[in-house]
């Protein structure tokens, strides 16, 4: 009897950390007479009333009719402040919305795992919630744009030897202080080097954690250039790409992870094909920041 519950409980654990978890959820359509803006303004609205803060709205340069809406949760960046590090890049919950009506947004518990990696089931109630609170606002439909499993999120990478979420190379450079690197971005940002612009920011008092969404517009290595190249324009809640500070440090996301677990249905022909656009990003992070970029071309 003993055997047969051990094993009933080591299947049930099995499955859990097998079943395959999509990275985007559609929402239901929004009539906006075909203007992304107004889909983007009825998002937004509907979002507030379900407990949401809006951090920032982004109309992709050079695809138009695609657009984005950057939300944050209260509960959510209390977890971030106390477990720090790179869950920063989650304190921005991404909505997408497209002229045609179109809704989709992150999937909460695929991106939160990836995140927190071991420690979600410290936040796995509130990333319920705020799930939950997603597909009341905005409507609960399909999932897709690939999956992974959750033992798969919880150390994420795309392959062996590509980078993971604590990859040491996503440290761009650092600063004299906190405040300094805050500066520093925000300063580059309304100068709108390397065509970049300002989507959000998030900074978390006391903690010294920031993270700022950053829109990529030129034409052509900027966010339309490599979601076409990609050819998953529909997973438009995987943008804005985001720059985060840590202490004096500045960091960006290794692109070789940043996309893959953005585009999970990627196969290797494509990401072989697109082998230049982690330098591209490198280059234009590393502008925003107010570094050097070394060897910035390579992949």
């Amino acid at each position: 009897m003993l055997n047969r519950v051990l094993l009933s409980l080591c299947g049930l654990l099995l499955s859990c950390a097998a079943y395959a978890i999509n990275p985007y959820i559609y929402g239901n359509k929004i009539d906006g007479s075909g203007n992304v803006q107004s889909v983007a303004s009825a998002a937004e609205k509907r979002l507030e009333a379900n407990g949401f803060k809006v951090a920032g709205k982004y109309f992709i340069k050079g695809n138009p009719g695609y657009g984005v809406v950057v939300v944050t949760d209260g509960e959510m960046l209390k977890h971030i402040a106390d477990k720090g590090e790179q869950t920063i890049v989650g304190a921005g919950i991404r909505v997408g919305v497209k002229a045609d009506g179109t809704v989709s947004y992150m999937n909460p518990d695929y991106w939160y795992r990836a995140f927190f990696r071991g420690d979600f089931t410290t936040v796995e109630k509130t990333a319920a919630n705020i799930q939950d609170r997603l597909g009341k606002a905005l409507g609960a439909g399909e999932g897709f744009g690939g999956s992974e499993t959750a033992r798969s999120l919880s150390n994420y990478r795309y392959m062996v030897g590509m980078e993971r979420l604590d990859s040491p190379k996503n440290k761009l450079t650092e600063a004299d202080s906190f405040d300094a690197a805050v500066k520093a971005i925000r300063d580059n940002l309304n100068k709108k080097v390397a065509d970049t612009s300002k989507v959000y920011e998030v900074v978390i008092p006391g903690k010294q954690l920031a993270v700022f969404g950053v829109a990529f517009n030129d034409p052509k290595t900027g966010d339309a250039a490599w979601m076409k190249a990609i050819e998953q324009p529909e997973t438009v809640a995987a943008v804005p790409y985001e720059i985060f500070v840590m202490g004096k440090e500045i960091h960006a996301l290794h692109a070789r992870f940043r996309l893959a677990v953005s585009f999970p249905d990627t196969g290797m022909g494509t990401f072989m094909r697109i082998s230049h656009i982690p330098g591209e990003i490198l280059d234009t992070m590393s502008q925003v920041a107010g570094a050097k970029a070394e060897g910035a071309s390579a992949p």
